[in-house]
C-alpha cells in the first residue's frame, strides 16, 4: 500500500496527524476493512479553511484491464487522531451508500457545478458582500490583494518609462501608450497604478501620462461600474470594456499589437481547471461531482421551512437564474434578493465534492484549451513519480490568448499563487479552496511557460519582491528577441 503526505508549507504541520493516520489504517487493513493491494492512502494539509474536502474521502481508481482501486484521503489538520478510527470506519461503510444531495453528473473537473457558484459570485457580489457586511478583499490573505502595493507598481511603471524613453530616442514612440489591465476586481490596484503613474510622470519631468490609455476588462459590468467609480480622478485615461478573461482576443483584437502593458492579477487562480494525475505510470483525469452531505442539506431546508427534496431543485434554479430571479420565482421561500444570497452563501458553505479517477487515454485526444492540447505535458509529467496537478486550462486560455495583443517590446505581468516547479504539487496542497463565495487553485505555471515559448514569447517566474512572507509570485512575459 502506497502512502503520501503532504504536510502544511510552514512549519511542516501535520507530521503528528500523519502518524496517527498510518496507524489508525494499520488497524483498519488488520480488521480487513482494507484491502492493502488495492488501496492507497494520501494525507494533505489543507490550509483553506473553507474547502470542498471532507476529513475523510474515498474515491474510485478505474484501472484498464484490472481490478478497480481506491484512494482514502485524509485532511490532517481535521485528522483528531482520537476521532480516526471512528472517522474512518463511517467512510468504509458508507463507500456505496447515496445520502447526498449531488448537483451533478460526475464531470471534468473543469466543468463542474462549482464554476458556476464562482461565476455568480462576480457576477452579484454587490448582493454578496451586502450579506456578509465586508468586502472581497478581506476574505483575501492578509485582507488585501499584492497588486495594491505601492511598491510593485511602482517598480513596472519605472521599466514602461525605460521602455518608452528608448522609443522617443528612435521617435518611435506612438500616440498612444495602452495599458490593458484584466480582472479589475474593485479597481483599488487600477487607483494605486494610476496614482504611482501620475506621481512618477511628474517626479522625471515626462509627459506620458497625456498619453495614457488605461483599459480595464471584466466579464461582469457591475464589477467594471464599481472600478470605474474608484478611478473618477483618472476619467480622462480611463476606459473600461465588458470581455471574457479566457478569451480577450475576441473583443480586444483591435489592439493586437498595440499594448504596452498587460497586468492581471489574482484571476489566473480563480478560473476553471481540470485536475490530472500520474498513478504507478499511469495516466488519469480526476471527475468531479459536486454535492451537498444530506444533513446539511436538512438543515438548510429547516432554515426556509422547506423539504430537504426542494434542496436540488433550489440549488439549480439558484445556479441557473441568479439569486434576484430566484428570489421572484419562489416568494413563498424568499422575501427578497438578500433572503435568496444567504441561502446562496449557506448551499456554498456546505458545496463538498466527491472525486474519481478515469484513465485520460492518449494525450494528443486532451484538449487542454483551444489550440493547444495535451501534448504540451508530455514533458511535464513524467519523470516526478505518482504526482496530482491542475492543468490550469481557464489560466493557460487566457495567457495565450493575450500575448498577441503586447507590442513588440510589450510587457505582461501577473501576480498570483504560481507553481513554479511539478515537484511543489507533492509538497503541499494546491487546491481547490474556497476564498469566500469563489473558487481558488493553484496555477500551472510550467505548463503557461512551455505554451507561450512555442509561440515565441519568454515566461519567468520570481517571488513577489514587495511581501516577502507572500504565497504570491509573479510572472513577467515579453516577446524573445
Amino acid at each position: 500500500m502506497i502512502s503520501t503526505f503532504r504536510l502544511a508549507a510552514e512549519g511542516g504541520r501535520g507530521a503528528e496527524e500523519s502518524a496517527a493516520v498510518t496507524a489508525a489504517v494499520m488497524r483498519a487493513v488488520k480488521e480487513g476493512a482494507i484491502d492493502p493491494t488495492r488501496t492507497r492512502t494520501v494525507g494533505d494539509w489543507v490550509q483553506y479553511r473553507q474547502n470542498f474536502r471532507e476529513p475523510i474521502a474515498l474515491r474510485p481508481i478505474s484501472v484498464p484491464d484490472a481490478s478497480a482501486g481506491t484512494e482514502i484521503a485524509f485532511d490532517l489538520r481535521r485528522a483528531k487522531p482520537e476521532d480516526l478510527d471512528a472517522t474512518l470506519a463511517r467512510a468504509l461503510e458508507g463507500a456505496d451508500r447515496d445520502d447526498a444531495v449531488y448537483l451533478e453528473e460526475w464531470t471534468r473537473a473543469s466543468k463542474s457545478a462549482i464554476w458556476q457558484f464562482n461565476l455568480m459570485y462576480w457576477s452579484d457580489l454587490a448582493l454578496w458582500e451586502e450579506v456578509t457586511g465586508k468586502d472581497y478583499a478581506q476574505a483575501l490573505p492578509g485582507g488585501e490583494s499584492a497588486a495594491t502595493n505601492t511598491g510593485a507598481a511602482r517598480s513596472v511603471i519605472e521599466e514602461l518609462f525605460r521602455i518608452w524613453d528608448g522609443l522617443v530616442e528612435r521617435h518611435a514612440l506612438p500616440d498612444q501608450l495602452t495599458v490593458l489591465e484584466l480582472g479589475v476586481g474593485n479597481g483599488d490596484q487600477a487607483k494605486v497604478w494610476l496614482d504611482e503613474f501620475v506621481k512618477l510622470d511628474k517626479e522625471l519631468g515626462r509627459d506620458y501620462y497625456r498619453r495614457l490609455h488605461y483599459l480595464m476588462g471584466d466579464y461582469s459590468s457591475l464589477v467594471l461600474d464599481l472600478a470605474r467609480a474608484n478611478t473618477t480622478e483618472h476619467h480622462s485615461r480611463v476606459s473600461t470594456l465588458v470581455l471574457d478573461a479566457a478569451r480577450p482576443l475576441e473583443t480586444l483584437r483591435f489592439l493586437e499589437s498595440k499594448v504596452f502593458f498587460v497586468f492581471i492579477s489574482n484571476v489566473y487562480d480563480n478560473l476553471p481547471t481540470d485536475e490530472l494525475a500520474v498513478i504507478d505510470d499511469r495516466l488519469y483525469q480526476i471527475e468531479m461531482r459536486a454535492y451537498i452531505p444530506h444533513d446539511q442539506a436538512a438543515r438548510i431546508a429547516a432554515g426556509l421551512n422547506a423539504k430537504p427534496e426542494q434542496i436540488l431543485d433550489l440549488t439549480s434554479r439558484l445556479l441557473r437564474l441568479g439569486p434576484r430571479l430566484l428570489a421572484e420565482s419562489a416568494p413563498n421561500l424568499f422575501a427578497n434578493a438578500l433572503a435568496a444570497t444567504a441561502f446562496w452563501q449557506e448551499v456554498w458553505a456546505a458545496v463538498r465534492i466527491a472525486e474519481r479517477y478515469t484513465p485520460l487515454g492518449p494525450l494528443d485526444d486532451y484538449e487542454i484549451c483551444a489550440g493547444i492540447t495535451g501534448e504540451v505535458l508530455e514533458p511535464l509529467t513524467y519523470g516526478h513519480g505518482d504526482v496530482r496537478f491542475h492543468v490550469s486550462n481557464g489560466a493557460v486560455a487566457s495567457f495565450i490568448d493575450t500575448l498577441p495583443l503586447l507590442h513588440p517590446l510589450g510587457l505582461f505581468v501577473c501576480h498570483d499563487l504560481f507553481v513554479t516547479d511539478l515537484e511543489q504539487f507533492q509538497t503541499g496542497f494546491r487546491g481547490p479552496g474556497k476564498y469566500d463565495g469563489s473558487v481558488v487553485n493553484w496555477v500551472n505555471g510550467p505548463i503557461m511557460k512551455t505554451s507561450a515559448s512555442r509561440r515565441g514569447f519568454a515566461v519567468e517566474f520570481s517571488p513577489f519582491a514587495h511581501g516577502s512572507k507572500s504565497p504570491i509570485s509573479t510572472a513577467t512575459a515579453r516577446a524573445r528577441d
